[in-house]
């Protein structure tokens, strides 16, 4: 039976402090934290995560598995560039978005193509739809991905 996966995306040095909350609430409800395995949100993520004393796996862009953020205990080089991004979220179960630019958009985007739930945690893109929800805090953002699951 596969643990709860949970993809946590962005970007962005002024959303780490709220990323590495997400991924440590996570870690703390017994999630496995999925993210793109580089710095910022995403090493921020990993990070919480390894503070709670979770599992988290990189979905790198490259072919180099060194490239992985320190906090990373399972990387896995695509070699396939932004396409990677398509990985991230089917990785996941649900998927949280803190902050983000093109990349986090079009990963929300692929999310909601593959029927995965989508939290916001404001500050972040406006977006509205089915299966996308907004959260103020990252203790919102993890009950509303949770509690689709």
């Amino acid at each position: 039976m596969v643990r709860t996966q949970v993809s946590v995306i962005g970007s962005g040095q002024e959303n780490e402090a709220r990323a590495e909350e997400v991924g440590r609430l996570l870690a703390a409800r017994g999630c496995t934290v999925v993210t793109g395995g580089l710095g910022e949100v995403m090493a921020a993520a990993a990070r919480g995560a390894k503070s709670a004393g979770g599992t988290t796996i990189g979905v790198l862009p490259g072919e180099r598995l060194a490239d992985s953020n320190e906090w990373v205990d399972y990387a896995v080089a695509t070699a396939i560039g932004h396409a990677r991004n398509l990985a991230v979220v089917a990785s996941g179960h649900a998927v949280i978005a803190v902050g983000g630019s093109w990349g986090t958009l079009a990963e929300i985007a692929f999310a909601r193509r593959l029927g995965r739930p989508v939290v916001v945690l404001e500050p972040g893109w406006e977006l509205a739809g089915d299966g996308i929800e907004r959260a103020q805090s990252p203790k919102q953002a993890v009950d509303l991905a949770l509690a689709h699951l």
